[in-house]
């Protein structure tokens, strides 16, 4: 008999209200802070600092009231402190909170959000332009069922990602939601997230079918991953997100 995995809960805000949350999230410097660490890596406070325009000083403040509040979590490498998001579904929340807005760059920063909206990671999984052809393509073949966000994997997506390399008994095991339609923040369609969506592009990654743009949570395509694409799911990637 195949043994059943114990199913965990999450409580995503710990001993923090929704109050306090909107807290964390109403300075904008900190919201620069948490959007750089939506690709999954760790960071130093000196590159984060950088990368908000801060100095040493106040991102070490706002550093500590993010890791109080148990949005991030620090380790250390020798005497360099390093942080990342505390839990996946931080960067679900960010994404979902980003499909809320409407404001779009403006002028130098038109590119660089473009290039977000082609393609992008959400934390540990695909999203973007491409992320939503995707999700579209497994529906379509029967691979997901269901609307909006209410995505289920089907008996014939079972054997789909089995046949991808991904064992998907093994991801219901994880101690995270096994899978979740994440609403996208460009496109504001669900894409896939949760341990599916992160083997998903782990898969992508490590087959060589997409590549990060250095300095960026963009992703582009390779020509070994437009051929995949075409073949698995039937659709041709955007040009403006190939390599």
């Amino acid at each position: 008999m195949t043994p059943a995995c114990v199913s965990y809960t999450v409580n995503m805000f710990g001993k923090y209200t929704i109050a306090e949350l909107g807290g964390l999230l109403s300075d904008p410097s900190r919201v620069e802070i948490l959007t750089n660490l939506m690709d999954g890596s760790q960071h130093s406070a000196g590159a984060l600092a950088l990368a908000a325009g801060l100095s040493p000083q106040a991102a070490s403040a706002h550093l500590t009231k993010l890791t109080r509040g148990g949005l991030l979590r620090v380790s250390r490498d020798g005497r360099t402190r390093l942080f990342e998001l505390s839990r996946p579904e931080i960067g679900h929340l960010l994404e979902s909170l980003g499909a809320a807005t409407h404001a779009k760059p403006r002028g130098d920063g038109r590119d660089a959000y473009e290039a977000l909206r082609r393609a992008r990671t959400c934390y540990d999984h695909l999203a973007g332009e491409v992320a939503i052809l995707v999700t579209r393509a497994w529906v379509e073949r029967g691979v997901l069922h269901g609307p909006g966000i209410a995505l289920e994997l089907t008996p014939k997506g079972e054997q789909w990602f089995a046949e991808t390399g991904i064992d998907t008994f093994g991801l219901r095991c994880e101690r995270r939601t096994f899978l979740r339609g994440c609403l996208d923040w460009t496109e504001r369609q669900p894409h896939v997230g949760g341990a599916l969506g992160a083997a998903w592009l782990k898969h992508c990654f490590a087959e060589g079918w997409i590549a990060r743009i250095r300095g960026s949570r963009a992703v582009r395509a390779s020509e070994k991953g437009q051929k995949a694409f075409r073949q698995l799911l039937g659709f041709e990637i955007p040009r403006s997100a190939h390599l």
